[in-house]
């Protein structure tokens, strides 16, 4: 009786417990907090390693397991078979932003740069501070012709992110092109 009791106890603490992963995360606020404060790009480079490990990770393995399904066929280049993972994701766990980022970064590469944008407007909904789908929205911004909106997408993500690569190229180089259009 005495190794049920205990077995009931070590469960009902287990259920108690939160779910670490996703952008709930606990340990996130002091990520974000040493990635703002990081003095160049090495520094920040295991600090935003670690944001996107929380990110990506749900704390639950059916969630885990479409995640590794749909990274692995996002980088097989099967689109298709990566969709379908990450739209189970999505139905399986409305409230997992990576769910919906990654799907986002699916349609981006298929070129459906509406889905895309859909899909980034729920994961900002979710974890405003996401700097790679802040990033999505200018790269989606570029490839409509749509500078101004680039550019703020960009200078959003370097708030958050001030090492984060390629960001600042895109924002000097957008300022460039939009210098005397009157932004």
């Amino acid at each position: 009786m005495k190794r049920v009791m205990a077995w009931m106890a070590a469960a009902s603490l287990s259920f108690a417990m939160p779910t670490l992963g996703g952008q709930n995360d606990p340990r996130l606020p002091s990520l974000f907090d040493a990635l703002s404060a990081a003095r160049s790009a090495a520094d920040a480079a295991p600090i935003e390693g670690q944001i996107w490990a929380l990110w990506t990770s749900s704390g639950e393995s059916e969630i885990d397991s479409f995640m590794a399904i749909g990274l692995s066929a996002m980088g097989a280049q099967d689109y298709p078979e990566a969709l379908a993972a990450f739209g189970r994701i999505i139905e399986k766990k409305p409230d997992f932003a990576e769910g919906w980022n990654k799907r986002a970064t699916v349609h981006y590469l298929m070129g459906d740069y509406q889905r895309s944008t859909e899909d980034i407007e729920r994961v900002l909904a979710l974890e405003p501070r996401h700097f790679g789908a802040l990033s999505g929205l200018g790269l989606i911004a570029l490839a409509l012709g749509e500078p101004e909106q680039a550019l703020e997408a960009f200078e959003t993500a370097l708030m958050i992110h001030p090492n984060m690569a390629g960001a600042d190229t895109h924002i000097r180089e957008l300022r460039e092109m939009l210098k005397g259009r009157g932004i």
